[in-house]
């Protein structure tokens, strides 16, 4: 008769405590991008977006030259309908895609705070998503 391997589950700490206890146990593997790079990727490879939003020359200064989030004041029409959320392109007012990003508000409360300034979003719609439109750090730059 030969030798038997006894294991005694429960008495050897479980894998969780382990790591967490800092041994160094199996590979750890790392995105090569960051989340939010990953993000941005993401919203350039939508193919299909919601809709889109027609913004002045101040507004794509902003977003292009300053890196500044979409504000609904420079916004001059909105085509399509899309959700809170959604990918949107935003285009020149000659027609030309300058980014796309998730919108913050849906088609239907776009056209009534367009043109209106962030401090009147609340009275407008009787809420606030926030005072953007599109945030910056959820859009890019086409």
């Amino acid at each position: 008769s030969g030798a038997h391997t006894v294991i005694a589950w429960g008495r050897e700490p479980d894998v969780l405590t382990r790591l967490a206890s800092g041994e160094a146990i199996g590979t750890q593997l790392e995105a090569a991008t960051t989340r939010l790079t990953a993000r941005r990727q993401w919203m350039v490879d939508h193919l299909h977006t919601s809709g889109e939003v027609v913004l002045d020359a101040g507004a794509v200064q902003k977003l292009t030259q300053e890196g500044k989030s979409l504000l609904p004041i420079g916004v001059v029409a909105v085509r399509g309908e899309f959700g809170r959320g959604q990918v949107i392109t935003c285009v020149g007012e000659d027609g030309v895609p300058v980014a796309r990003g998730l919108t913050s508000y849906t088609a239907s409360e776009v056209r009534r705070i367009m043109r209106h300034s962030s401090g009147e979003i609340e009275a407008i719609l009787g809420y606030i998503e926030g005072p953007e439109l599109v945030h910056r750090d959820n859009l890019v730059l086409l």
